[in-house]
């Protein structure tokens, strides 16, 4: 059934998704004007056919469907097939995935969706059995040659309703944010919490560090509400589960269940990057030395398995390996004994390895015992069995290292590296460890090299697609944290330009939102605003965030006003809509209350601004130098005799100046 030898047009590609079809009977385009016009010319309906190269049920259906010759027939006869990579080209996925859902279908990948010759969605749907896909085939067919215009009228029907704006579809009218609606959004976000296994009461379970990050700035803003017992107690539910590689580090894409036991394994830059942002800040928060190991195994891995030698990081690995999904990380208990020898017993216990398995007869390492118990039980202290674990762990690492690896997309994204680069600055802050700042400064040089093409940001490296505002966005965030971190003022100012020019090519003046196509970027059937929070927060909320910072570092009012204007857009879904708008909630914490600017002046800048990102301050921003500079905020500022002074300041009005830290911190407490 299968046909191999014979290479169609996606062997030109550059994508890892698209070559693994270049092979397929299927007579697949990639996206672009030959297949567009082809499918007018001969009046033929368009099978867009959308995934990624480490999504399992996009390999299933290929394997079951598109490398079988007599569907492919079906196919190659009746439709122009067109193949594209979500990862290169989101734009194009977010506008199919938002027709599929207004058919009333549950969005996921594999995307496959029926457009009319000039590109409208009339049906769609996710992954199809081979039986189903040929007959679904068949059936559009059928209706797209005896029922055309019924087809065309639900195709315009559709079109209209993903070309509506966004202040019509959700009734979006300017409010001031509150103290009270970011309170209240909570308070709805709390009624879902899941008591017993952490996070929120639904499966699959994702991790949305978005929601989590979002708690702990609401923790710091409103003490009074409780939060950190269950943020917590989530987050620790979350790195005792399979979802995170008890062995190697890294988080996998999602839980198939609620008990964060069995994961989905592909492993994603996107969520990995956050991550680390997430589990620093949460080490900031608690001191708790877990979740700094935890930064340590993912960075670790981060290093071992995604690092280009240039600087930059990869998109992702593969769920599957040797055509399984999970077999380069599942264990069985005589492959666990190999490894643990004289410690079988202990360390079968600790990862839950069971004879017959935990998992489809194999075992997924996963924390279902506490320390406590295991101390217990085997009569040791604790130094003692972190020894034993960590000596298993290393031993485990090197025997898996022996196995066929999962697939890895080496893709370089801009938006994915911007997120990455930031949860590494976090992971610093909060840990103090230079190899990671050494490993931010690595990767900061390859996006000003590769990135960045005469002052033009690209999505992904060593291809000319123009970036997309989830690019710019995660960039320019990352820039800021790189110029809070290191104070290399250069760092501002390249994320200055890119603000400036997502203003100039992305805004939309009547949503008070960006677009997440550039005005240069190719004509879609629609340009749309991307509006809510999912696995990658929304551009518009990242933007609103980093316009407000960089309008207290440049003394910008421009910036401060459309950053506010942003959040008031939305204000009213933020109170409703909390677990879908989590980092636009982030950005009203920020809002509700003047921020500290908090200026260090003087020789020991580095060693009093190390001290003060180490503390959980989510509420700031932070300039430093020993010498005279132009930022606004260091204006006027000077050493206090002889020593290194700190201001602390409220919308530009500065309190007496310190020498002392701990002065300073009492001066923000006390507002």
């Amino acid at each position: 059934m299968e046909n191999a030898a014979k290479s169609n047009r996606l062997i030109n590609a550059s994508s890892p998704y698209l070559l693994q079809h270049a092979s397929n009977p299927v007579d697949w385009y990639p996206w672009g004007e030959e297949a567009l016009l082809r499918a007018k010319s001969e009046d033929k309906p368009i099978l867009v056919s959308i995934g990624y190269s480490s999504c399992h049920w996009c390999h299933v259906m290929a394997h079951e469907s598109f490398e079988n010759d007599s569907i492919a027939a079906i196919m190659n006869e009746n439709f122009i097939n067109i193949k594209i990579d979500r990862e290169e080209r989101p734009d194009i996925d977010q506008i199919y995935m938002e027709a599929v859902q207004a058919m009333g279908i549950n969005g996921g990948w594999p995307l496959n969706v029926f457009l009319t010759p000039d590109q409208k969605p009339f049906y769609g749907g996710t992954y199809f059995p081979s039986k189903s896909w040929r007959e679904l085939l068949l059936n559009v067919k059928t209706v797209f040659a005896e029922n055309r215009d019924k087809l065309e009228e639900s195709a315009e029907v559709y079109t209209k309703a993903i070309s509506a704006n966004v202040s019509e579809k959700y009734e979006l009218s300017p409010t001031a944010i509150t103290q009270k609606k970011i309170d209240s959004g909570y308070h709805k976000l709390a009624q879902s919490f899941d008591l017993k296994w952490g996070g929120l009461n639904k499966s699959p379970k994702f991790i949305m560090p978005s929601q989590w990050s979002f708690l702990i700035d609401l923790s710091y803003l409103n003490p009074t509400l409780n939060i950190q017992p269950h943020l917590e107690f989530t987050l620790n539910k979350i790195i005792d589960g399979g979802i995170y590689d008890q062995i190697g580090g890294g988080f996998s894409r999602y839980s198939v269940d609620e008990f964060w036991h069995v994961p989905h394994f592909e492993k994603m830059l996107y969520d990995n990057g956050q991550l680390l942002s997430l589990y620093a800040k949460a080490y900031k928060m608690s001191g708790n030395e877990r979740y700094a190991s935890v930064i340590d195994e993912t960075i670790q891995w981060l290093i071992r398995e995604m690092l280009d030698d240039s600087g930059g990081f990869y998109a992702a690995l593969d769920a599957d390996s040797e055509g399984k999904e999970g077999k380069f990380y599942v264990w069985t208990y005589d492959e666990m004994k190999e490894v643990a020898g004289e410690h079988t017993s202990l360390i079968a216990a600790y990862y839950d390895i069971q004879e017959k398995g935990n998992w489809e007869s194999t075992n997924i390492p996963r924390m279902i015992r506490s320390e406590e118990d295991i101390i217990a039980q085997f009569g040791l202290d604790l130094m003692t069995l972190q020894s034993i674990i960590a000596e298993f762990k290393q031993r485990a690492l090197l025997k898996r290292a022996e196995r066929i690896r999962p697939g890895l997309d080496n893709k370089i994204i801009s938006g994915w590296n911007g997120l990455t680069l930031t949860g590494i600055l976090e992971a610093h802050q909060a840990t103090g460890k230079k190899t990671y700042l050494t490993l931010a400064e690595k990767n900061y040089r390859f996006i000003l090299k590769h990135l960045l093409v005469d002052g033009t940001l690209i999505h992904v490296a060593n291809l000319s697609t123009q970036g997309f505002a989830e690019d710019y966005a995660a960039i320019i965030q990352a820039l800021i944290k790189y110029y809070e971190t290191t104070f290399d003022e250069g760092a501002l100012h390249i994320a200055n330009d890119l603000t400036l020019q997502m203003n100039k090519q992305y805004y939309d003046p009547r949503e008070r939102l960006f677009y997440f196509t550039s005005i240069h970027a190719e004509n879609l059937i629609t340009r749309k605003n991307d509006l809510f929070d999912n696995v990658i927060p929304s551009s518009n909320s990242m933007m609103a965030e980093n316009l407000l910072k960089l309008g207290l570092h440049l003394d910008n009012e421009s910036y401060k006003k459309q950053a506010l204007d942003m959040v008031n857009q939305v204000g009213e879904l933020i109170a409703q809509e909390t677990s879908y708008l989590s980092q636009w909630a982030s950005v009203a914490t920020l809002l509700v209350k003047p921020i500290p600017e908090i200026v260090i002046f003087g020789n020991d800048y580095h060693k009093i601004t190390t001290a003060l990102n180490a503390l959980h301050i989510p509420r700031k921003v932070i300039a430093a130098s020993s010498k005279e500079s132009d930022l606004p905020l260091l204006q006027y500022k000077t050493e206090i005799n002889g020593k290194t002074g700190i201001y602390v300041c409220y919308n530009k009005t500065c309190k007496l100046p310190v020498t002392n830290l701990e002065k300073a911190l009492a001066q923000i407490s006390s507002e």
